[in-house]
């Protein structure tokens, strides 16, 4: 109902709440997505790729047809398509050939707390767009710390809270070797110990980088 209100959202909600998947398929069912596509961004590119999957598996359609990506390098979409997931660089590369970015309906932005010069150029570029183009939905999507700062930039726009799932957390201290301070030895050492335990479900294990990460799954 706040979308259908409104012309600019602000949604604040932390990681896991689902507000990336999600809400696309609200917009859906709001009526938007018919005049033009729902565009959605993303900071990342293997995160525009992984939830134009993830929302076209939810919405049972192929993907790069009804909901598709672009990316740098890479993309699957149709012209005619609902949602279009994308970093935020591209749909800024858009407005040099759309300036009116006449080819959405909605815009998403999201994760826009991480304030790289994309989001922030974006942000104060729909801000002068939206006075232009009444029709135009904005959405703007953000951890809790930063939310007030986007509704005043957009002329004080309502905020919404979105609640995340909460799930108990245990912190374990588990420090290398000294006599082979081997990361990966450590990793599989961990991860032995957890299975050991009859552990169940998968394990994520973040790393700094590409290169510890292929390494490590080597």
């Amino acid at each position: 109902k706040a979308i259908q209100d409104h012309q600019i959202v602000v949604i604040a909600g932390e990681t896991g709440s689902g507000k990336t998947t999600q809400l696309p398929k609200m917009c859906l069912l709001a009526g938007l997505g018919d005049k033009g596509a729902i565009a959605c961004t993303q900071p990342r590119r293997i995160a525009a790729r992984s939830m134009a999957e993830r929302v076209s598996e939810e919405l049972n359609v192929e993907l790069g047809k009804q909901v598709g990506f672009q990316v740098r390098f890479d993309d699957s979409y149709s012209s005619d398509g609902w949602i279009k997931f994308m970093t935020d660089g591209i749909l800024l590369a858009e407005t040099q050939n759309d300036k009116f970015l006449n080819a959405y309906d909605c815009i998403i932005i999201d994760e826009a707390h991480e304030r790289s010069l994309n989001i922030d150029f974006l942000m104060g570029y729909l801000k002068q767009l939206t006075k232009k183009r009444k029709d135009l939905k904005v959405i703007i999507t953000s951890a809790t710390i930063d939310t007030e700062k986007f509704s005043k930039h957009f002329d004080n726009a309502p905020v919404i809270n979105v609640e995340g799932r909460s799930y108990p957390v245990s912190v374990e201290y588990r420090p290398l070797d000294e006599e082979n301070n081997d990361l990966n030895l450590g990793i599989y050492a961990a991860v032995t110990e957890i299975y050991a335990n009859s552990y169940e479900g998968d394990i994520l294990v973040f790393l700094s980088g590409e290169r510890e990460i292929l390494e490590a799954q080597d």
